[in-house]
């Protein structure tokens, strides 16, 4: 498990070193507190890639998924979590949506998203990984460090 870091300590210490994510994001996963350096990937109403990408050995990362917003298919639901801890990452924040709530919320791992859907999504594969995301006007780079907790979500620039 990461190092608990508090986002208003942290921005009260670093200010405008840091950029921070203003978009609402729902806890949904057991860990509230978690941070890492980013693995980001875009993908829309089609999780190949959260699957494929969160299958790999995460060493701590989090993965942030540009799911464009859409609430009409989950890009994750339990047994890609479950690969998740299995696999080393310490969080997973999708600008979309997931599925599954009650065992994720059970799982020893960070997860952020808009809301859930029952709604399974397309399985094709396409989609971006690792490049350079913008959510809500903020960019959002590959290998920069993320803090996530119940006050929001915090990311080095």
């Amino acid at each position: 498990m990461t190092q608990q870091i508090n986002t208003a300590d942290l921005y009260d210490e670093r200010g405008e070193e840091l950029q921070s994510l203003a978009v609402q994001f729902q806890n949904l996963g057991r860990h509230t507190h978690f941070n890492g350096p980013v693995r980001p990937i875009r993908c829309f109403e089609d999780n190949a890639l959260v699957k494929s990408v969160l299958g790999t050995q995460g060493d701590g990362a989090v993965l942030v998924v540009d799911g464009q917003g859409s609430l009409r298919t989950a890009l994750m639901g339990d047994m890609i979590a479950e690969s998740a801890v299995e696999n080393g990452w310490a969080g997973v924040i999708i600008y979309g949506a997931i599925r599954d709530r009650e065992a994720i919320s059970r799982l020893p791992l960070g997860v952020r998203a808009l809301g859930s859907n029952p709604r399974k999504s397309s399985k094709t594969g396409s989609g971006e990984v690792d490049i350079e995301l913008v959510i809500d006007d903020v960019r959002i780079k590959p290998g920069v460090m993320i803090y996530s907790d119940p006050d929001g979500i915090l990311l080095e620039r």
